[in-house]
């Protein structure tokens, strides 16, 4: 029986698991391995540092990589040549993860498949194939609904001095920052959409507000308008998500479908239990 190595990659973190027929041998977490953030001499570095020493012992014959940026068949090469070149031997795949959130939450049914996360995305999957797929823009120009966007959001309110005064003593209580710290960190350290997506959990921990509900429902409404609305599949068949964010705020999600008339259908924080299903189907 052939060992299994799946991978979910998002921006943050990459989810790993490997698997042995029908079991589970080991799953870990590294950092987020994107090929528009790190080069492949990084990718490289990352897996030969945070993942080989975890699973030395139990080398994969197979790898699927599902990853963020690999729709582009330049950043594919990139991430596939530095897996091939930790692990040498196994047959590697290297796929989008919005591919891998598609087979996760549809499995081999038709759907629309939404990721809400730090970054976020959106596809008509026909069971087989991703037939239709809303640009992706990045947290600068668009990933309405994900935690980057709503992040932001976040930030703005506290530098235009929108929120509240209770509002604003629970941010300084919650992250302790000021102006210039969080200028800092947006437009000159590496990964400012991750940094971002931290300010997210502020929402979390503060439902009930109005001015907390007013900008997680705007976010998800401009998720809706800008990519849920463009496939006419919308109308017809099951809207899943997965990611954090919109496991989290899945009562806003379900609220949403109901006023658009739309079906909802599965919501979960991670793809990479779909994917281990989908893969021992195989």
């Amino acid at each position: 029986m052939s060992l299994i190595l799946i991978a979910d990659s998002g921006s943050s973190k990459t989810e790993w698991c490997l698997l042995d027929g029908a079991k589970k041998k080991k799953t870990l977490d590294t950092q987020g391995l994107s090929p528009y953030f790190l080069s492949g001499a990084q990718i490289s570095e990352v897996l030969q540092n945070e993942l080989f020493p975890k699973i030395k012992n139990f080398l994969p014959d197979e790898i699927h990589f599902y990853g963020t940026g690999c729709s582009n068949p330049n950043n594919v090469k990139i991430v596939r040549q530095a897996l091939s070149s930790v692990f040498k031997g196994a047959k590697v795949s290297v796929d989008h993860d919005l591919m891998g959130a598609a087979k996760a939450l549809c499995g081999n049914e038709k759907g629309i498949a939404c990721i809400l996360g730090t970054g976020a995305n959106s596809c008509y999957f026909n069971g087989k194939k991703i037939m239709k797929n809303s640009p992706g823009l990045g947290f600068i120009l668009g990933d309405e609904g994900s935690g980057a966007y709503l992040g932001k959001k976040v930030i703005q309110y506290y530098l235009y001095n929108t929120f509240d005064a209770d509002l604003m003593d629970r941010f300084d209580a919650a992250f302790n920052t000021n102006s210039s710290e969080i200028l800092e960190n947006v437009y000159k350290k590496p990964l400012p959409n991750k940094y971002l997506a931290n300010f997210a959990m502020f929402l979390a921990e503060n439902r009930g507000h109005f001015m907390i509900e007013n900008i997680i429902e705007d976010g998800f409404n401009d998720f809706f308008f800008n990519h849920i609305y463009k496939y006419r599949e919308s109308w017809t068949m099951p809207i899943n998500f997965a990611g954090s964010i919109a496991y989290g705020f899945r009562d806003v999600l379900k609220d949403l479908c109901n006023s658009y008339e739309l079906q909802l259908g599965k919501v979960i924080k991670r793809p990479m239990d779909g994917l281990i299903k989908f893969h021992q189907q195989k």
